[in-house]
């Protein structure tokens, strides 16, 4: 009997218990870029990914800037930054994503990729954030806006870095250093 309960719930629950059971890489999964097309993370398969949850409407907004330089000193070094935007913490951003990718292009002069506005946290988080718990643990869960995951070339969760900590600073130049090195 429970082994045809499990089948049962198995079936009814399909893709999010199967892409737990089995995934080990964050290629598999996708997003809706900013542009509402797909972005596949299987596309950065091969480069260093920092993945933030971002905000417009934030104290923390200003980090826009950091990342982009940091984009922009890297990414010839094979360094990808990917933007999720997201609402989660008081609801500091835009809900219309061409407003989100105006606000971020005329302000800050972003041009590494975005993503559609997504959740980040709680029930209906990205399954990328539910799977990055998983590999990271529960102290990795964003807690506020500008929250980063460092990821490796081969799609391994690496390590996570808090708001407060700017895209620039030690620590991640060092952990971003480290990664690239290994490529």
């Amino acid at each position: 009997m429970l082994k045809k309960t499990l089948i049962v719930a198995a079936a009814f629950f399909g893709v999010q218990f199967l892409a737990f059971a089995g995934d080990e890489s964050v290629h598999d999964f996708n997003f809706t870029s900013i542009d509402g097309t797909e972005m596949s993370m299987a596309d950065f398969a091969g480069h260093p990914v920092l993945l933030v949850n971002t905000a417009s409407k934030c104290g923390f907004t200003p980090q826009y800037e950091g990342l982009q330089a940091l984009w922009e000193s890297h990414r010839e070094k094979g360094l990808i930054i990917v933007g999720v935007p997201s609402g989660d913490f008081r609801g500091q951003e835009f809900d219309d994503s061409g407003k989100i990718k105006q606000f971020c292009e005329v302000n800050y002069g972003v041009n590494f990729p975005l993503t559609d506005k997504y959740h980040v946290i709680g029930d209906e988080a990205h399954p990328l954030y539910k799977w990055l718990e998983t590999k990271l643990g529960a102290e990795s869960i964003p807690k506020w806006n500008f929250h980063k995951y460092l990821i490796s070339a081969d799609g391994k969760a690496v390590t996570f870095f808090p708001t407060t900590t700017k895209p620039r600073d030690p620590s991640i130049m060092a952990a971003i250093e480290a990664e690239l090195a290994l490529n």
